[in-house]
């Protein structure tokens, strides 16, 4: 199965990890926890909290370092269900949010290429 998953996949998908927020359309949060793997089609979330299978939710990725914070924000819904956490598929973004995602998705992908 994780063969047949992977084998689905378009998008390169790379380790990173990075504080994420799932939220209703209007803002309430529904759930909080760290980013496992990203792509420019999704993030697999780990996280205590589960929403069902289809839920639309707005994503927050939120990075920090150097000395400042970017919010990057998506709407979404969610994928897959798993015991430690949930994968989330994006649905639309805005140009900014995609051109952060891509060279989050090259810079890491060179870095894991080099290990």
């Amino acid at each position: 199965m994780e063969q047949d998953r992977d084998e689905k996949r378009r998008h390169t998908r790379v380790d990173f990890l990075t504080s994420i927020l799932l939220r209703t359309k209007g803002s309430e949060i529904l759930a909080s926890g760290h980013s496992k793997d990203l792509s420019l089609k999704g993030v697999f979330v780990s996280t205590e909290e589960k929403l069902e299978k289809g839920t639309k939710i707005e994503v927050e990725i939120i990075l920090s370092g150097g000395g400042n914070t970017i919010e990057l924000f998506m709407e979404a819904v969610v994928a897959r269900v798993e015991p430690h956490g949930m994968g989330i598929d994006f649905k639309t973004m805005d140009l900014d949010t995609y051109t952060h995602l891509k060279n989050i998705v090259l810079y890491n992908k060179q870095e894991q290429d080099e290990i």
